[in-house]
């Protein structure tokens, strides 16, 4: 998927997400935060979105280079761990797979602010059909 496909998703395009970078193994999206964008306390971006955005990262670097007979089957598990509030204007999900086998790919997550700050980490496992 290109980065207009991407950002042309409906939810992509509702929470105001877009593709900043895939290569094999690796995703980074941002958010660019409007009046619009749920929050959470003291202004923060909503914890609930940030569990999104881990999703919708980790997709992108697990799609970047799947095997062409592999058989997606779905997040088998997300952990997220929120570290501090997510504040500012861009909220940055970066996401790069850490193994992949037949069945599974685990994934790892780091959500950062505009001024690079780690907000959350999250792990992601991703299953695939035997």
């Amino acid at each position: 998927m290109d980065k207009a496909q991407f950002d042309a998703q409906p939810l992509n395009h509702m929470l105001g997400i877009s593709l900043l970078e895939q290569r094999p193994g690796y995703g980074r999206i941002v958010l660019r935060k409007t009046d619009k964008t749920p929050a959470g306390i003291g202004g923060s971006v909503h914890g609930g979105i940030l569990s999104a955005m881990v999703d919708i990262v980790m997709l992108v670097a697990v799609f970047s280079d799947m095997a062409e007979d592999a058989q997606p089957a779905g997040t088998a598990e997300l952990g997220v761990s929120y570290l501090r509030q997510a504040h500012g204007d861009n909220i940055y999900a970066t996401a790069q797979v850490i193994k992949r086998g037949r069945q599974l790919a685990v994934i790892d997550v780091e959500i950062t602010d505009d001024e690079q700050r780690l907000c959350s980490k999250a792990r992601v496992t991703y299953a695939f059909r035997a």
